[in-house]
């Protein structure tokens, strides 16, 4: 699918140094590389995988993953699963909770049209989701989410995960499908025994919620997690049935801190912001045209790609300071440079389009249909 290019920073065929800044880029070649490295990786390893579109908010990548084995996409808000839905994508979990009866019955009305699952954590949701599906005639899957040590949302696991589950099994318009058990706090441990500590942590909580379940005569048929981070541990812990890996495809500086381990596959940074060389007038500094409104900073500075020496030290809405070491060379006024941001998910979230290159050539637009959809 391509965007129309008429306001779009960038023509099909341009070369880089042709793109208005600033844009959000995509390397194609290490974005295939990524989406068939994970693919594969699922494959080889029995475990199915449901891509997270919070990351990437854009159809065109998920039906890409899709392309390639995925069984769906995950997404946190109602507004992503309608974009995603009206795309065209078949199966898509919220993994997230959902509070209010608009929303609930904007979500149930996908359910029509498209295989959806919701996650639990509180037993007023439940009767509340009941309550939506019903007045649609339609049936979900329903997920009890678990606190695995991110203290975020989840419920205790073990008999209070259970009580849960009961609730849905007999609760119309809603069937109990399985667990979610996302530790995401786990995916920017920056030591790898720190990673496996906090997965270990979560896989008791898991087996304790299961045999719970086990006692009160529940099947689950599905626990869903896992992220760019640690994802290979829940891929071989024998329990998880499901990956919700998103950041894979893009990479960004934060997953870049990590130490690396022995995952058996690793992932390219195919996701840059392009920037302009706005203002030289500093003897060991230079700006670029881009800051806050074209990237997030809660997750540290950018990354200045392939180019030694130069380090992004400043952010302001529309500024870049980027400090250079003693003997680097200053950037040219106008040259691009290309940042690699701290954070992808937030980062694409300011942006309407993906411009797509191929060896330094525009191959593709793709529009970021999900931009800010955040209800």
């Amino acid at each position: 699918m391509q965007a129309n290019t008429a306001d779009t920073p960038a023509r099909i065929g341009n070369h880089l140094d042709d793109i208005e800044t600033p844009s959000l880029i995509i390397d194609l070649d290490a974005f295939e590389q990524n989406l068939s490295t994970m693919a594969r990786f699922a494959r080889e390893s029995k475990i199915r995988l449901r891509p997270h579109a919070k990351t990437h908010k854009c159809v065109e990548v998920a039906k890409r993953q899709i392309a390639l084995g995925a069984v769906g996409q995950c997404v946190q808000k109602v507004g992503e699963a309608e974009v995603l839905v009206a795309g065209g994508i078949a199966d898509v979990l919220v993994s997230n909770q959902i509070v209010g009866d608009r929303k609930l019955d904007r979500l149930m009305a996908l359910a029509s049209r498209a295989k959806i699952a919701l996650c639990f954590d509180d037993a007023r949701q439940i009767e509340a989701a009941s309550r939506a599906a019903t007045r649609a005639g339609v049936t979900i899957d329903a997920l009890v989410e678990i606190e695995t040590g991110m203290q975020r949302c989840g419920v205790a696991p073990g008999v209070a995960a259970s009580s849960l589950a009961q609730q849905i099994a007999h609760a119309p318009g809603l069937n109990f499908a399985g667990i979610q058990a996302y530790q995401g706090k786990a995916q920017h441990f920056r030591k790898p025994i720190e990673r496996k500590a906090a997965i270990d942590a979560a896989l008791i909580a898991i087996r304790k919620t299961l045999d719970a379940l086990n006692d009160a005569g529940l099947a689950c048929e599905s626990i869903t997690g896992a992220g760019t981070g640690t994802f290979h541990l829940e891929a071989t812990s024998g329990v998880y049935t499901e990956l919700q890996c998103g950041s894979y495809a893009f990479m960004d500086a934060d997953y870049a801190a990590n130490q690396r381990d022995d995952a058996p596959v690793q992932f390219a940074h195919s996701l840059f912001l392009l920037t302009t060389v706005m203002s030289v007038t500093g003897d060991d500094w230079c700006v670029v045209d881009a800051g806050l409104k074209s990237f997030s900073g809660e997750s540290g500075m950018p990354l200045v790609h392939e180019r030694p020496g130069l380090t992004v030290v400043g952010l302001s809405d529309e500024h870049s300071k980027i400090d250079l070491a003693p003997g680097t060379p200053k950037p040219r006024l106008g040259e691009k440079l290309l940042l690699i941001p701290g954070h992808c998910d937030p980062t694409i979230n300011l942006h309407d389009e993906y411009v797509c290159i191929r060896n330094g050539i525009v191959e593709a637009i793709w529009p970021i249909e999900a931009r800010g959809a955040s209800r």
